[in-house]
């Protein structure tokens, strides 16, 4: 099998896993931006109340759209297994599926969201005054989501095949022509969130086509033949066996953070500005963090398809030890700009910017263990499993943030913000601490299993 980016199966780890998740770092870091500018922008020309209306809508749009991409994951991990193992077929199958489920996905996603914005928003109790922002902002988006969705999918099949750099150079191209369109929109045609809302839709759009674009271009079996897309069964079925339960795991995620996002709300539009301007700072910590997701996913994915499982488990461990040195170093540093940051955001309300802080300080400092939790998941799908780290996942973080929520959080000496913020720290110890046992019980099955089994086929010549 041709392998034109370089296989993950040879090399060393810790440079090889370095040089993989630096450019999905900077890849997720310019999806960030894409949001960022928007809240920058409107912040700056329209005050904290539009930056209320766009942060509102966060949680709501990311309960929708991840079920759908989770089988972006699913795809991925699909795709990364069959390379380890040499199937060409079966992974040119899984690229000619991949493509038209995203457009589906895209379509289902666009309906639901664009009939029934103002019911999700109103359903999270936001302000009134921020209500028909919020709704504007979020319609146009679902409007323009199946190019996001085409993103992921093929840039999850780039990155699992060992391309992290192409991926970067589309998003850094889309977020250039975003941030552009935005100050237009907003300065010269006097629009506000709506304004906003279509840049990125637009931005999103050129990334779609260009990540497409390269999957066609490419010489080995992932090339993508637009006149030869097919949903074959067999492999849609691979796709949602990983991706389904990542996707539920995503949207269950969601749902814990849609109740904690209520109760944000259930304070005042301040708190709601303080809350999306920090929000969105620690999503920049995140990324970096999930990067070593992604990278345990696809490691973990190649090599476990090539029975390489001595590779596997130092995998694991590097990856932790990235993760917990980022997370430590990257969390510290935005909590100790946090104040200057959060001005960037927002300009007319000192006291949304302490609020912003307050959050800063439950849960960007200890985001590393957000990291922890994130790596044994993605070793865990890596390996072939989706479900036993979605259960994990559902009882470990919804269930534990929802049971804080409806009883600590209901007293009445501790309904405060920093009580409510807390939940998330405990929520990442439990659920990494059962993630990490769960690995290590399917990695033992997986050696036993592959030690009585049949020699893999060579590659072919």
């Amino acid at each position: 099998m041709k392998k034109t980016n370089g296989s993950l199966l040879e090399g060393p780890l810790f440079s090889g896993i370095i040089s993989y998740t630096v450019p999905i770092i900077l890849t997720s870091i310019l999806q960030l931006l894409f949001n960022a500018a928007d809240l920058v922008i409107v912040g700056r020309f329209r005050g904290s109340v539009a930056v209320a209306a766009v942060g509102a809508t966060g949680s709501i749009t990311n309960l929708i759209v991840n079920l759908f991409v989770g089988l972006s994951v699913g795809a991925g991990v699909a795709v990364a297994r069959s390379f380890g193992k040499n199937d060409e077929q079966d992974v040119h199958r899984i690229v000619h599926t991949s493509l038209p489920t995203a457009i589906l996905s895209g379509i289902v996603l666009t309906v639901v969201g664009v009939i029934f914005s103002p019911t999700f928003l109103a359903w999270m109790d936001t302000p009134a005054n921020v209500l028909p922002l919020s709704t504007v902002y979020m319609r146009i988006y679902f409007a323009g989501i199946t190019f996001s969705m085409v993103y992921n999918f093929c840039a999850s099949i780039l990155r699992a095949v060992g391309d992290t750099k192409g991926p970067l150079l589309f998003l850094f191209a889309a977020g250039v022509i975003n941030v552009v369109l935005n100050v237009f929109f907003v300065t010269v045609f006097g629009m506000s969130v709506d304004g906003v809302a279509l840049a990125t839709t637009i931005s999103q759009g050129v990334a779609a086509i260009l990540v497409v674009r390269a999957l066609m271009r490419r010489t080995d079996c992932c090339r993508l033949t637009l006149s030869k897309m097919h949903i074959y069964a067999k492999q849609l079925l691979k796709i949602v066996y990983i991706g389904l339960p990542a996707g539920i795991q995503g949207s269950l995620f969601s749902i814990s953070n849609v109740i904690i996002q209520s109760s944000i709300n259930s304070f005042n539009d301040i708190v709601v500005a303080g809350n999306a301007a920090a929000g969105n700072l620690e999503g920049f910590v995140y990324v970096c963090l999930n990067a070593f997701h992604q990278t345990a996913v696809n490691f973990t994915g190649q090599n476990a398809g090539a029975r390489q499982y001595g590779r596997v488990r130092k995998i694991l461990w590097i990856c932790l030890g990235c993760v917990s040195v980022v997370g430590i170093v990257a969390g510290s540093a935005v909590y100790a700009a946090g104040e200057h940051l959060l001005a960037i955001y927002i300009t007319d309300s000192p006291e949304a910017i302490g609020y912003g802080l307050t959050r800063l300080a439950f849960i960007c400092l200890p985001y590393f263990l957000c990291g922890l939790m994130d790596v044994s998941t993605g070793a865990l799908r890596g390996l072939g499993s989706s479900l036993t780290p979605m259960v994990i996942s559902v009882l470990g973080i919804c269930g534990i943030r929802i049971l804080w929520i409806y009883t600590v959080f209901r007293q009445e000496a501790y309904h405060t913000l920093e009580c409510l913020y807390f939940s998330y720290t405990v929520s990442w110890v439990a659920t990494f601490l059962c993630q990490l046992v769960a690995f290590f019980i399917l990695y033992k099955r997986c050696v036993k299993k592959s030690a009585g089994a049949p020699p893999l086929a060579a590659p072919p010549a």
